[in-house]
């Protein structure tokens, strides 16, 4: 893979960039996981041996890229764990949705289930065992086609959460062909904000990046609704 993209490291926590179709940590596949990449990083710049402790506090699905924190130390990794918990760590995405949204902007409330079979994520009823509440707020920023450019912020932390909930609103994600969709190629989800508390020194640490410049990325002027802004 490419070079690992570095936005921001210290001694407690470092925030890279995850490509798409990289784990963000092992799996079943044995490819080359986040995780195992950001301590190889650490390892060969600060000539560490043995075991680096890297502490993986948030997670991006396979095909997901962008923004991700990890934890340098024990004590970082506990306090973000906490803000994700207490809904401080926020996580922001575009998305390219075929289709419209009923409405330009929202909240979805759904309940998820996960096929572990199929490796699918489905929208179900309140009432079934095991389903878990998933909450996102929406705006759809642009039009193009029979495509819509949709910011999400998540309320919530399931796998496959957007992509399962867009589905279920008729809107799959462009290159999502397990929910849905028609278009072959990279799944147009990018994790392109990512803010929190530094574990430390407390200041608000907010990072953003954007999507790469490929279709179908290029049809909408993104650079309109994201400021990019460099930490102090």
């Amino acid at each position: 893979m490419e070079d690992l993209i570095v936005l921001y490291e210290d001694n407690q926590v470092i925030v890279v960039v995850k490509p798409q179709n990289v784990p963000s940590q092992a799996d079943i596949t044995g490819d080359l996981d986040m995780l195992t990449i950001v301590k190889n990083y650490i390892g060969k710049k600060y000539n560490k041996t043995g075991n680096v402790f890297i502490g993986l506090v948030h997670r991006l699905d396979r095909p997901t890229g962008g923004v991700m924190v990890f934890a340098r130390t024990s004590k970082a990794a506990a306090r973000l764990s906490e803000q994700i918990k207490e809904g401080e760590l926020e996580k922001k995405y575009l998305a390219v949705v075929n289709n419209r949204l009923r409405d330009k902007r929202g909240r979805l409330v759904n309940y998820l289930i996960k096929d572990e079979d199929n490796n699918i994520v489905k929208v179900v009823p309140a009432a079934i065992e095991g389903a878990k509440k998933a909450v996102l707020d929406y705006n759809t920023l642009e039009y193009a086609e029979n495509t819509s450019l949709v910011d999400v912020k998540l309320l919530t932390g399931r796998g496959h959460q957007i992509r399962a909930q867009m589905a279920a609103q008729g809107c799959p994600i462009y290159g999502d062909v397990k929910y849905g969709d028609l278009h072959k190629g990279r799944l147009a989800l990018w994790s392109y904000s990512l803010r929190f508390l530094h574990p430390t020194t407390k200041q608000i640490m907010t990072f953003k990046v954007f999507p790469p410049v490929v279709a179908p990325w290029t049809q909408f002027a993104i650079e309109k609704y994201i400021n990019i802004v460099k930490p102090e």
